[in-house]
């Protein structure tokens, strides 16, 4: 019972936290809304700013799972594998849209609170760019540097949460739909960009 409200203040923070942002969110705003006393969130978690390192540590471990069980599940094929991960990425934020809210307010936080998520995010990225890199060496994929298709994969899916008005200039809607279009159009430019024919 005990861990579960621990839970649940998270679960409620992380929500509240990327729908309003970090600093419009307080203590008592989090406390009211699990239905709990301040001091209950302070026994869990002893400042606001350990509450927010340990949503975004959770959001780190969440999509690092979603990704490794997306590569371990994937066809052989890196085309088809990429395209996977990519679904895989996008499926939480669909489910979960308060996701894009926290990779909007992390560009904001001082750089030492978002270096957290980062360092937690790097191996995965570091891996992803050494299996594109051998798939290219073994002719699977086209030649291309793969930190730039990594991180391009990586700031479409961040762009849609920290610039969505540039996205409504050119049509994009921040919606489910919205969302499965703009996936859709990603994992289709990067098989035409990346298919070895």
């Amino acid at each position: 019972m005990a861990r579960q409200t621990r839970q649940n203040i998270l679960d409620v923070a992380g929500n509240m936290f990327g729908h309003r942002g970090f600093d419009a969110v307080s203590l008592d705003h989090i406390a009211a809304e699990v239905g709990v006393a301040k001091q209950t969130v302070l026994y869990w978690f002893s400042s606001k700013d350990e509450l927010v390192h340990e949503v975004l540590s959770e959001t780190a471990i969440e999509l690092t799972l979603v990704v490794e069980a997306a590569i371990r599940s994937a066809p052989d094929d890196p085309l088809d594998r990429m395209e996977a991960v990519i679904k895989a990425v996008f499926r939480p934020a669909v489910r979960r849209p308060s996701l894009l809210g926290l990779v909007r307010e992390i560009s904001r936080l001082p750089s030492e609170s978002s270096e957290q998520l980062t360092d937690t995010l790097r191996p995965l990225a570091e891996r992803a760019m050494r299996w594109m890199s051998d798939e290219m060496d073994a002719g699977r994929l086209r030649r291309a540097d793969p930190g730039l298709v990594v991180a391009l994969a990586y700031a479409t899916v961040t762009g849609i949460a920290t610039e969505p008005e540039a996205l409504r200039v050119v049509g994009w809607s921040a919606d489910i739909g919205g969302l499965r279009r703009l996936r859709d159009e990603l994992v289709s430019f990067l098989r035409a960009a990346l298919d070895p024919r």
